[in-house]
């Protein structure tokens, strides 16, 4: 018994086409953005560090603060941004212990959270960086945005200040 052509021909189309729409599923599943960190995603924070970062959440525990960690390493280079938030009733002494990372250099900033403040990190050795601190009612929050890269062209330090801005506000806004 023979099939005829036509019939063969348009099975042949429709395995194919199936073939490819599995394909096609699989790959856009695989290709989502993680978002273990509950204050900011993957993509958000590659979009930040210029490229394609990993993401790593601790949750808090045992007095720690809850910490997103993304990592963008390339040739010569680590971009990072970290982000640590903590809920404690004494959060305004607890701020005001974290902006001493700061020291004089610190410089606040208007509509993220209450009494956020901004100021550079910078380290010879290590690279540069901007440091956030903020409040939202009684959850402090951190953000560190560095880069190891001395002259990095995508981290410059008007837009270390402009990244950690857009984070600071995103994180602030989750946390409201």
């Amino acid at each position: 018994m023979t099939y005829p052509a036509k019939l063969v021909e348009r099975a042949q189309r429709m395995r194919r086409l199936v073939t490819i729409s599995l394909l096609f599923l699989g790959l856009t599943a695989n290709c989502q953005a993680k978002n273990n960190c509950p204050w900011i995603n993957e993509a958000t924070a590659s979009g930040l560090l210029g490229g394609g970062a990993v993401g790593d959440f601790t949750d808090a525990s045992g007095g720690q603060p809850a910490v997103c960690t993304f990592t963008q390493t390339g040739a010569g280079f680590t971009r990072t941004l970290r982000i640590t938030v903590e809920v404690t009733p004494g959060t305004h002494a607890r701020l005001q212990a974290a902006a001493q990372a700061c020291g004089k250099n610190s410089a606040p900033i208007q509509a993220i959270g209450n009494e956020a403040a901004m100021c550079a990190l910078d380290n010879r050795n290590a690279g540069q960086g901007e440091l956030v601190v903020g409040r939202v009612r009684d959850q402090l929050f951190t953000i560190t945005l560095s880069t190891t890269l001395k002259d990095d062209p995508i981290l410059t330090r008007m837009a270390l200040k402009d990244k950690a801005y857009t984070a600071s506000e995103q994180v602030a806004g989750n946390l409201f």
